[in-house]
This record gives C-alpha cells, sequence and structure tokens, in this order.
C-alpha cells in the first residue's frame, strides 16, 4: 500500500527507520544503553579536546591531529545516536525527509574526515620514526592547519556530493530503511533500479578513496616497524612502538568494524545483526578512542586529570561562593 502511494520521491515527507526492539522494555532498555554509550563518548572527548586546548604542554602535531578526531568522534555521536534514543523513548520510528538528508551529510562529513585524519596521524607517526630530523619542516604549524583543513574541506565535498545526488534520485519503492538511522545504501534500495547507477559510481570511488588510506597506512607501518626494529636499545624500541600503538588499535577497530558491516556476506545479513553491526562501527570506536588514545600517553594523562579537577574545583567555588551569598542574605 505504502508503494501504491508513494510512486516518487516528490509525495514522501519521512522515512520510517527500523525500530531497534520489538517490545517497549527493550526499547527503553535500548534507549538507556545509547544514553550510557552517548555519556562516556561526550565525557572522554570532552576531556581530551578541553585538555589538549588549555594545556600548551599538548600544543603538538600529534595532539592536535587528535583534537580534531574527537571532534568527529562527537559528531558520529551526535549525528545518529540521539534520534535513536527520541525514537526509542516515544515509540516511534519516523524522521523527516530533510532530517534524513541532514543526517545523511553529516556522517558522511564525520566519517570522511575521520578516516583522512587516521591517515594524517599515520603520516605523524611515520615522520617522527622513520625522518625525526626533518620532523619539525615537514610537520610545523602551518603544514599542520593546511591537512587538517584539508581533511575537513574533502569530506565536505564530499558528503555535499553524495547528498545532493542521492536525494535528487526517484524514489518508488516506498519509504521504509532497513536501519535506525539513515544511510545511503538504504536509500538506495528505495530508488527506481535505473535511476541509481550515477549515485554507486561515486559510492565506489568513495570505496577506493577509503581503500588508497589503507594502503598508504600498511605501507607507512611497514617502513615505521623496519625503522624502529634497527634501533639498538630495547627502550628506545619500546617508546617508539608505545607511540604507535593506540593509532595501530583505532585504525583496527574502525575498519574492522566497518568492513564487515559493508562487505559481509549476505547470507549473514538479518536486521538484527545489520543493527548490532551498525552500532560497532558508529557507536563504539567514538566511545573507546579517547580511552585508548589515553592509555599509553602519560602527558594526556595528567592533562585530562588537571582538566578534570580544574572543572571540579571551579564547580566547589561556585558553590561555596552561592553558600557564602545565601549567609549575607540571610544574615541581612
Amino acid at each position: 500500500l505504502q508503494k501504491q502511494q508513494m510512486p516518487n520521491s516528490s509525495s514522501i515527507s519521512q522515512f520510517l527507520l527500523l525500530p531497534l526492539a520489538d517490545t517497549r522494555q527493550l526499547q527503553l532498555l535500548h534507549l538507556w544503553l545509547f544514553l550510557g554509550i552517548s555519556l562516556a563518548a561526550l565525557l572522554g572527548n570532552g576531556l581530551i579536546i578541553s585538555a589538549v586546548a588549555c594545556d600548551h604542554h599538548l600544543h603538538t602535531p600529534r595532539h592536535f591531529f587528535l583534537l580534531n578526531l574527537s571532534l568527529t568522534d562527537l559528531g558520529c555521536i551526535c549525528t545518529t545516536v540521539p534520534k535513536a534514543m527520541h525514537n526509542s523513548l516515544w515509540d516511534t520510528t519516523t524522521i523527516s525527509y530533510m532530517g534524513c538528508a541532514v543526517q545523511v551529510f553529516f556522517l558522511i562529513l564525520f566519517m570522511g574526515t575521520e578516516y583522512s585524519l587516521l591517515t594524517i596521524m599515520c603520516y605523524d607517526r611515520y615522520v617522527a620514526i622513520c625522518k625525526p630530523l626533518h620532523y619539525e619542516t615537514l610537520l610545523g604549524s602551518r603544514a599542520c592547519a593546511h591537512m587538517a583543513a584539508a581533511a575537513w574541506t574533502t569530506a565536505f565535498l564530499n558528503a555535499l556530493l553524495h547528498t545532493v545526488n542521492t536525494f535528487s534520485l526517484p524514489l518508488c519503492q516506498g519509504n521504509a530503511l532497513g536501519q535506525f538511522f539513515c544511510e545511503i545504501p538504504q536509500i538506495l534500495k528505495l530508488s527506481c533500479s535505473h535511476s541509481n547507477h550515477r549515485e554507486i559510481g561515486l559510492l565506489l570511488v568513495s570505496i577506493c578513496l577509503v581503500f588508497g588510506y589503507f594502503v598508504f597506512i600498511i605501507f607507512s607501518y611497514v617502513q615505521i616497524f623496519r625503522a624502529v626494529l634497527r634501533i639498538p636499545s630495547e627502550q628506545g624500541r619500546h617508546k617508539a612502538f608505545s607511540t604507535c600503538l593506540p593509532h595501530l588499535a583505532v585504525v583496527s577497530l574502525l575498519i574492522s568494524t566497518d568492513v564487515f558491516a559493508h562487505l559481509k556476506s549476505p547470507s549473514m545479513s538479518s536486521p538484527t545483526l545489520d543493527v548490532v553491526v551498525s552500532v560497532l562501527y558508529l557507536v563504539v570506536p567514538p566511545t573507546l578512542n579517547p580511552l585508548i588514545y589515553s592509555l599509553r600517553n602519560q602527558e594526556l594523562k595528567d592533562a585530562v586529570s588537571n582538566t578534570y579537577f580544574f572543572f571540579i574545583t571551579v564547580k566547589l567555588q561556585g558553590e561555596k561562593k552561592g553558600k557564602l551569598a545565601k549567609q549575607a542574605v540571610s544574615s541581612c
């Protein structure tokens, strides 16, 4: 009936998202689970952003790119999770046509920027270990700003191109999406079969670009490991490996979950599995990235601790001033 009532995209005012659960109890459970994960991601990434921005000891290329990575992680969380929580709370599955387009745009923007930043951070480790004498020249403040701007600009243009092209396609297969958020492959399933070749071509270009990032990272780490193994002291080798392990762990987590989500066998596909896998690559990496980067970075841990205690101190001082003010008013 929906397909008969919605012959083209001009008559679609909203999409139907896949519900996270069938029962009300499970919907509320997912709500609280997403709320906890979102708060953890906001706290971890917010502390890293505050620490890097406020502590002048962390004004280095490595931490500058980490700040940008935390911004993309917050963006990924804020793009998809709030709408899923809203639908679970109010027991609905709808999202407006414009809201779906905005969600697709920002999701591609933040995911594309994250892949670019991880590649740039790999280049940072390559220069620091393989060409340490040229580090200040190759990764000066201006070069870092240009690389970060290039990552954001490229992802913005890519997101704009995909969003405009996808939502200009005529949709003649209903309005039900097989995912709890808006993504391009699910929207293409609703389009007329003869009109989505251009967007499929753009998706293939994006996949080739991500594959190029992956090849660059693999090649860089081969060079890094060869350089580290030539370090004579065991302590020096351990220190060099320590600076690479967090980045390697984040890249492995993101790529493995993303590849499994989009390249798994059709025989393994099911609504429940698709939702679980989507949560793994959309929600889990942004939540774990601050923890991974903080474990082996003593400077970052100290800065985060100082930032946390600074906010606590400011809050306590504010409460103390408030009590003194109340006492003064009552005495008057």
